[in-house]
């Protein structure tokens, strides 16, 4: 019997790894595991046992790792100490030196800065592309072409690319596809059933819920997931049992934060779009019909000073993260997208006026209250 996203963030089937029935799954805070003798040994190599060593397994990531594939319908997935250690597995599932990747201009600056310094040390060749003009992303397809990189919504300005589209793409010249679904999270989208073979999460974001734990989880087809837990074993982006388990009991109540934060990003978005020192409101439309996301951004206009809006936004604090329960903003051009050069920055759009909005679960006329005011006391220079 098929369940809904609600009931499977609650009751997901992992029984073996709850003994004595206990209602949660304890934390397996354990570095390695015991055999009886050398045969119970062998018995592993074998496949036929579980658990030898936690950097190769442990019951805390792999419930996570499940979990999250349940709710992206994939069928397999491994988990990992951070979203980008996740992406990186996940890419060295297909990619290896000589290979070539298509990836979209707009996407999370540590992840362009992943593909821009640290692929390219390894021999991978990247072209950063807009997937809303195929026809010229056609011009950029290379023999060594393996795989196309994107996010479902991306960050920071929010675009919501077509992924259906993309896959077609990559299909048609036999190539695989990744999706970084961050901010959209399974709420919203499931990418792999757009025919998407990865999915990967920051899962220190919307999955962990809570702002305190880092991360990873990637998902999709089998045997690219059997080839990333491979790398996951050799590289070591070991995710802690405990950071899965808080992780895992975070998933537990995504249906309901989402819900409250992304009709709350709506309502904020609605209230800043008709704003006169606001130049640009980024929020989707048409993301999803569960709605359009949590993450507003916003371009200030040259009227408002950037440093005294920041100072005057009360409970909301400047944080380099986001999807906690609390609003939160960060000012790309220093943060998330610092290292990227100015004409590099130009051409993503990221402005001295540009502010990222993770939007909470507070009252709603409090957060619009919240930077209304911000915007009324932060008259002068944009420049910071």
């Amino acid at each position: 019997m098929s369940q809904s996203f609600e009931t499977k963030t609650v009751h997901f089937k992992q029984d073996k790894h709850r003994p004595h029935n206990s209602k949660v799954t304890p934390i397996y805070q354990t570095s390695a595991f015991s055999f009886k003798d050398l045969d119970d040994v062998e018995a592993f190599y074998n496949g036929d046992t579980d658990y030898l060593y936690s950097r190769v397994g442990n019951p805390n990531p792999d419930e996570l790792a499940y979990l999250v594939s349940q709710l992206e319908n994939a069928p397999s997935g491994v988990s990992t100490a951070s979203g980008l250690s996740a992406i990186l597995i996940g890419v060295l599932s297909v990619c290896q030196a000589g290979d070539h990747i298509l990836a979209s201009t707009d996407i999370y600056g540590g992840t362009y800065e992943l593909f821009e310094t640290e692929l390219t040390s390894l021999g991978i060749d990247v072209s950063f592309v807009d997937f809303k003009d195929l026809e010229a992303v056609e011009k950029v397809v290379k023999s060594t072409t393996k795989l196309v990189y994107t996010e479902s919504i991306t960050n920071p300005l929010l675009y919501v690319e077509d992924l259906a589209a993309i896959v077609s793409f990559s299909k048609a010249h036999q190539l695989k596809t990744m999706v970084d679904n961050t901010f959209a999270t399974p709420y919203l989208m499931t990418p792999y059933d757009l025919g998407v073979n990865l999915v990967v999460h920051s899962a220190t974001k919307y999955l962990g819920g809570h702002s305190d734990i880092t991360a990873g989880v990637v998902v999709g087809d089998t045997d690219l997931i059997k080839k990333a837990r491979t790398k996951a074993i050799h590289l070591g982006p070991t995710l802690a049992p405990m950071e899965a388990w808080l992780t895992v009991r975070g998933i537990k109540t995504l249906a309901l934060r989402m819900e409250r934060q992304v009709s709350n990003a709506q309502r904020l978005a609605d209230a800043l779009i008709k704003h006169k020192d606001v130049k640009t409101v980024y929020y989707p439309k048409n993301a999803s019909p569960r709605g359009n996301g949590a993450i507003v951004s916003i371009d200030l206009a040259e009227t408002i000073n950037v440093s005294t809006f920041f100072k005057s936004l009360g409970f909301v604090k400047i944080i380099p993260t986001l999807a906690g329960v609390e609003t939160t903003v960060s000012y790309p051009k220093t943060t998330s997208h610092r290292a990227l050069s100015e004409d590099v920055q130009k051409s993503l759009g990221i402005t001295e006026g540009l502010v990222r909005i993770s939007v909470g679960i507070e009252a709603s006329e409090d957060i619009i209250q919240a930077f209304t005011h911000a915007l009324s006391v932060s008259v002068g220079p944009v420049s910071n």
